[in-house]
């Protein structure tokens, strides 16, 4: 898998609002799950598919509950079209989100 914005610092970044994670979203899945940390990107199972909207919104539910905050405070801001996204996290400190998440910052290997 390549990397670009997200490396080897993570997938959780400081944003004025936030957090930003760079997500590699994979939908058409049986269900959805965070699967963890791969080569930097936080990787997201989806059971919807990537058309009409429906996998963003499915990606914007599981954040929400995996990370016990409302819908409204997760935001694709960054790839809506694409399986790479930037995901704004309002309210919450990297570290805060990485723990919720129950995820290692950096990891690299395959998931």
């Amino acid at each position: 898998m390549t990397t670009s914005s997200a490396g080897e610092a993570g997938p959780a970044r400081p944003a004025s609002a936030g957090t930003t994670l760079s997500v590699w979203a994979l939908p058409g899945a049986r269900r959805s799950a965070v699967e963890g940390v791969v080569e930097g990107w936080l990787r997201v199972r989806l059971a919807a598919p990537a058309r009409e909207g429906a996998a963003n919104a499915e990606l914007v539910r599981v954040l929400a509950a995996a990370l016990g905050v409302p819908r409204v405070a997760v935001e694709v801001v960054r790839g809506a079209g694409g399986r790479r996204k930037a995901v704004l996290v309002r309210g919450l400190a990297p570290a805060e989100v990485l723990a919720r998440l129950g995820v290692d910052g950096g990891g690299s290997g395959p998931g």
